[in-house]
């Protein structure tokens, strides 16, 4: 069972609003201590969600004291009535809190193009103040869950120059996966003290090398955002220059938000396998990104895995997709779980069946593509596509 350090400087609370679901928990505010610091990453996608525009517009601005999350509606494809009505939650927040509106973020998930219900937001905020608490991380986690099975927290405390710091987090996402930045929501604190600049520069490079490397099903969401708190309230001191402590800072939030980013993969709608795609000898790694998310998001690849088929053309058709040029399909290698499948351009020699059936049959399967063309490498983590990812989408919004 996972340990959870809560972090100094940051409580939580959850309550019911019953947005989707009368008693569901589906309203989450944190609130960060005073000095804290605060950077975010959010979606890519040209229509993003009212909450994210706000977000955005707020952090740039001034630091929040307030993150404010509700699951069972995205705000999102509302126009100018979807910020007005984001507005307004951050308008009542503020008064019952006693901050301006500016020092609070919105963040929102679920369906899309429908209004937020403002009133029910509103009249459950005292509920979710009344409830701040320092331990409350694994209630976060499953209050912004929309088609999750399971909560996702990660938590690190690091012991460093005889002190100690420590790093939180929780992720929702189980569908609507491939971030640019799916629906997913994250939200990592720490109780160091980093300089804004620092802390960005972390965030970039996790959220690059963690949520950035996974698909579910190819879609990135309206609504993304990962956002990271530092409050200071560590005894180490500031980490304001590029030193060992900010390092081992980088390297753990690095490992954390992977074991997130993983944990949504594990729990994709409908998921019966974790497949890990190992792109290696590329020209250079958006050449290795390119096959490795060809692969990760072609239906034929992913029906394949969930009958646990070793239905290796469709990999080689993947692979010759991707838009390499001057790929030498000669010079490619492919191997499953370490069984050879395919090499100079056609099946392995030594390949059989069996030995394909016995690669595909465990939960978790390792796709070794070798370019062998270049020195770049990368790793993708997806999963299958079963009957319950066509059922849960297909009845998402019943």
């Amino acid at each position: 069972m996972t340990t959870i350090h809560p972090v100094a400087g940051v409580r939580i609370g959850i309550a019911s609003a019953g947005i989707k679901k009368v008693g569901r928990k589906d309203l989450v505010v944190f609130e960060l201590a005073e000095g804290s610091t605060t950077v975010g990453v959010f979606t890519r996608n040209a229509f993003c969600a009212a909450p994210v525009i706000v977000a955005r517009e707020n952090l740039a601005a001034t630091q929040p004291k307030y993150l404010l999350v509700n699951t069972g509606n995205a705000n999102a494809g509302t126009g100018a009535s979807g910020i007005e009505a984001a507005q307004a939650t951050l308008a009542a927040l503020a008064q019952a809190a006693k901050c301006e509106p500016a020092q609070i973020l919105p963040f929102s998930t679920g369906v899309i193009g429908e209004p937020l219900p403002v009133a029910k937001i509103e009249a459950t905020i005292p509920a979710a103040l009344s409830d701040l608490q320092t331990n409350n991380w694994a209630q976060a986690a499953e209050g912004i869950m929309t088609t999750d099975t399971r909560p996702k927290v990660a938590s690190r405390q690091v012991e460093f120059g005889g002190e100690r710091f420590v790093i939180t987090g929780v992720t929702k996402g189980a569908g609507m996966i491939r971030p640019n930045m799916a629906t997913m929501l994250s939200y990592v604190a720490t109780d160091l003290a980093i300089d804004e600049v620092l802390l960005q520069q972390a965030l970039l490079r996790a959220v690059d090398q963690s949520y950035h490397r996974i698909a579910v099903d190819g879609d990135t969401s309206t609504n993304d955002a990962c956002t990271l708190s530092a409050t200071g309230q560590s005894a180490l001191p500031r980490v304001d220059s590029d030193n060992e402590l900010y390092q081992v800072f980088c390297e753990t939030l690095d490992d954390l938000l992977l074991e997130l980013a993983q944990m949504m993969v594990r729990d994709g709608e409908g998921a019966t396998k974790f497949f890990q795609i190992e792109v290696s000898g590329g020209k250079t790694e958006q050449e290795c990104l390119d096959v490795a998310f060809t692969i990760a998001e072609s239906p034929l690849v992913k029906t394949a895995l969930f009958a646990s088929d070793p239905n290796w053309g469709r990999l080689l058709a993947a692979i010759g997709r991707a838009g390499l040029h001057d790929l030498v399909i000669d010079d490619v290698t492919l191997h499953l779980n370490d069984v050879l499948i395919a090499e100079q351009g056609c099946r392995a020699a030594s390949y059989t069946e069996e030995q394909g059936v016995a690669a595909m049959a465990p939960t978790d399967i390792v796709l070794r593509v070798g370019l062998n063309r270049g020195p770049a490498q990368t790793t993708v983590y997806t999963t299958d596509f079963s009957y319950d990812y066509v059922r849960i989408n297909a009845e998402y919004r019943t």
